[in-house]
């Protein structure tokens, strides 16, 4: 599909509910619009474990899905979809419910290894023009029971929004022996890979 060119930019739209990565692609510069997709992820994710999936391939199926849903509403225009799995041993791991959740996610963590199955791509008129995959890996230290109550209470309601129930750009940082892999990806969206397709396209400048 020919890119329109600076002057005559496609819409773009993120299909994502998720503030973080509408302040990642805010702060980079780029115009957009905010339009969470409502899939039933549940339900996919459990469909597609039961057909043998892995994690990246079903992060990818999700990410799709939610573009394709809003790409329907929207003729023309540059769809965002992203989504990211945490994948520790062979449990996969949801956003917490509440406080007690946040805590389970974190004494099962601790010590532990995991990855962050992470996909993102742009759907337009219902093709999918690009997509991406990362896997970061991430080591938690084995912190002391002290030092989750305290962190547990200074985050509050904010851990409830990542599916480690942790935040690197904030005290998380703090759980951790070793971070491998892109910033950006971590957070939940690829931003350079996607900077360099929005380019292509003519949504940002060259």
């Amino acid at each position: 599909m020919t890119p329109l060119g600076p002057n005559h930019p496609p819409s773009l739209i993120l299909a994502s509910a998720s503030r973080t990565r509408a302040q990642i692609l805010g702060a980079a510069g780029v115009t957009f619009s905010v339009q969470p997709a409502a899939v039933d992820e549940d339900e996919i994710k459990r469909s597609l474990r039961a057909e043998g999936a892995d994690a990246a391939i079903t992060a990818d199926v999700l990410a799709e899905t939610k573009a394709h849903r809003i790409s329907r509403q929207h003729p023309g225009a540059l769809v965002i979809g992203a989504d990211q799995i945490l994948e520790c041993g062979a449990a996969w791991f949801d956003k917490p419910a509440d406080s007690d959740h946040a805590r389970g996610h974190l004494m099962a963590l601790r010590g532990r290894a995991h990855r962050l199955a992470t996909a993102v791509c742009v759907v337009r008129d219902g093709q999918r023009l690009w997509h991406h995959r990362e896997a970061p890996q991430l080591t938690m230290r084995p912190f002391s029971d002290l030092f989750l109550d305290r962190y547990l209470a200074l985050e509050g309601p904010e851990l409830l929004s990542s599916v480690g129930a942790y935040r690197l750009e904030g005290l998380g940082i703090q759980l951790f022996a070793r971070v491998e892999g892109d910033h950006f990806s971590i957070l939940g969206l690829p931003l350079l890979p996607l900077l360099a397709f929005l380019r292509d396209h003519g949504v940002v400048l060259r």
